[in-house]
């Protein structure tokens, strides 16, 4: 009975976050936990918007009437209204989901066609290699913003529905995004073909595919997660982007914090403040959250930088026992710790 929730610790230890965040100290902790807090705020909301808006994301009246236009915050619309006579709070609540739609849509497809291609080129080698490192160097010369513009146009013809929006935005950062898990992969897969387990599947008559998916794969995708942080945050930036240049989604389709900024420009120097400052909040908050956690596990991944906080922890207790051995010995000068060290 005993060794139950001892059991049950161990394994908590052990799952990734927990793991990292123990991992963590100082101000390294700090920023890691802050981005966990933002992320799963943003996570959550996107999950249980229907619960936690107010209203509908295209609604405009209730029964007692119209919701009416620009309305200063307070009463029935905490956060006011919008030009367009939508609930502000249900817009930036809605728009969370759409965003996280897109990161996981946008997301999973690069991951899938970088990791299959960067499998094949690092491998099989040859032409194959040559070829796909010149297309991907290629593709990752194309601005961003610039590539989803015209993906929007051609996948959507610019009617900017639903899912012809969230579908342009997902596919124009997997085309960009493609280049960088197709990196990392075949770098991690030339490095692991020449390892001695590679080595011996290959005596024993594995096939290929079953040397390339079942030990090659599982130790060269070992980084993914931290490319994905640090890619879901652009992933937000430019469908923000697209609904500002007015490309993104109709209000009438889904709620987008993008499209929400373009309209709420003239608002601004008429002194109306609130459309335009909570939308743009809400960007900047999820993209700070995500990057926040992106960059702290890229840092716990660097076993240099973990050296370096285990020397920098272990430096007081070094630097006192320097001094305890200068005051047993009577000594007026204390040791320094530099010479203790050597």
């Amino acid at each position: 009975m005993t060794t139950t929730p001892s059991r049950f610790v161990a394994v908590w230890r052990k799952l990734p976050i927990v793991h990292q965040v123990r991992q963590s100290v100082g101000l390294q902790r700090g920023m890691l936990v802050a981005g966990l807090i933002l992320t799963g705020i943003f996570l959550l909301t996107a999950l249980f918007a229907p619960l936690l808006a107010p209203y509908g994301f295209s609604q405009l009246r209730d029964d007692e009437g119209s919701f009416g236009a620009q309305v200063p915050p307070g009463g029935q619309h905490i956060l006011g209204t919008t030009v367009g006579g939508y609930d502000v709070l249900s817009r930036v609540i809605w728009g969370s989901r759409t965003a996280l739609l897109v990161i996981v849509v946008a997301v999973a497809l690069s991951i899938f066609a970088g990791v299959l291609l960067g499998l094949v080129s690092g491998y099989l080698g040859s032409w194959i290699d040559r070829v796909l490192v010149v297309i991907s160097d290629a593709v990752y010369a194309f601005p961003t913003l610039l590539l989803a513009i015209v993906a929007a146009i051609a996948i959507s013809g610019g009617q900017s529905s639903f899912w012809g929006g969230v579908f342009a935005a997902a596919v124009s950062i997997t085309v960009v995004y493609i280049p960088q898990y197709f990196r990392v992969i075949r770098a991690e897969t030339v490095r692991i073909k020449s390892e001695a387990y590679v080595e011996s599947a290959k005596v024993i008559g594995s096939s290929t595919p079953r040397i390339m998916f079942r030990h090659v794969f599982r130790n060269a995708t070992r980084t993914l997660p931290l490319i994905f942080t640090l890619n879901s945050s652009e992933a937000i930036l430019t469908l923000a982007g697209l609904g500002f240049l007015g490309f993104g989604i109709e209000p009438s389709a889904a709620a987008e914090w993008g499209y929400d900024l373009n309209k709420s420009i003239s608002d601004v120097t008429s002194g109306i403040w609130w459309t335009s400052l909570f939308p743009g909040l809400a960007i900047v908050l999820v993209v700070l959250g995500i990057t926040l956690v992106g960059e702290s596990l890229n840092d716990l991944a660097d076993p240099r930088l973990r050296t370096r906080r285990r020397a920098d922890q272990s430096a007081p207790v070094l630097e006192t026992a320097a001094l305890s051995t200068a005051d047993l010995e009577g000594d007026a000068n204390p040791i320094d710790p530099l010479e203790a060290r050597s």
